[in-house]
């Protein structure tokens, strides 16, 4: 029996998605989680075959999760799910172990072969992200947002995408936590961004998280 866990911020997708591959004889989703947090802790209690891991959530998000459970289980099969198919993100989670990387509009009859695939010790890539990797870098690359900020900007952006809180930045930083807030709205405002969740994104691609 393959024992899988999945992740997903959607309970919707994840009830779903647990109960069509519980359908399958040879397939248990052992566990659920909602974020990446829950995903690394998880991992250490259940042990999966298999982690289906959404890459866009709320948090440390997939990307960071990724990075975290492979670190500890460098033997641990991870099957990256997104609705983001281009940009260096689908690359950056292969070279750091990924086994798989499918779209979420995907039917679940793909997510099931590309179970099997990577359980039999191959890489499963969905058409469309097989076909951006062939042609990635082909294009340049355009100038990276982050090189506008200053000195201070740069260490909140840091010390947000390792996931501080404004208290720990404020002791970190021997700033008050108004003035965190303060530059850490600034540099919203320059990288053209709303939240945490759209700074890592952003982040993600530009291979920023990759010096964190």
């Amino acid at each position: 029996m393959i024992k899988v866990l999945l992740v997903d911020d959607h309970e919707l997708v994840r009830t779903g998605v647990e109960a069509l591959l519980n359908q399958e004889e040879d397939i248990s989703v052992v566990a659920v989680c909602g974020t990446g947090e829950e995903a690394v802790e998880a991992v250490e209690k259940h042990l999966p075959d298999i982690v289906m891991m959404d890459i866009q959530m709320p948090g440390i998000g997939g990307v960071e999760a990724c990075r975290r459970i492979l670190q500890r289980h460098p033997e641990a099969r991870v099957v990256a799910l997104s609705v983001c198919n281009d940009g260096p993100v689908p690359q950056r989670l292969l070279k750091m172990g990924a086994k798989g990387f499918i779209s979420k509009g995907s039917p679940v009859s793909e997510m099931v072969n590309a179970i099997h695939v990577v359980m039999s010790g191959k890489r499963y890539l969905c058409s469309e992200v097989a076909n951006n990797l062939a042609f990635q870098g082909l294009e340049e690359q355009e100038p990276s947002p982050f090189a506008k900020l200053s000195q201070r900007e740069s260490q909140v952006v840091n010390l947000i995408l390792q996931g501080k809180s404004i208290q720990e930045m404020s002791d970190i930083l021997v700033i008050s936590d108004k003035t965190v807030n303060t530059y850490r709205y600034r540099l919203y405002d320059k990288l053209k961004v709303k939240n945490d969740v759209e700074l890592t994104r952003l982040a993600v691609k530009f291979n920023l998280l990759e010096s964190v």
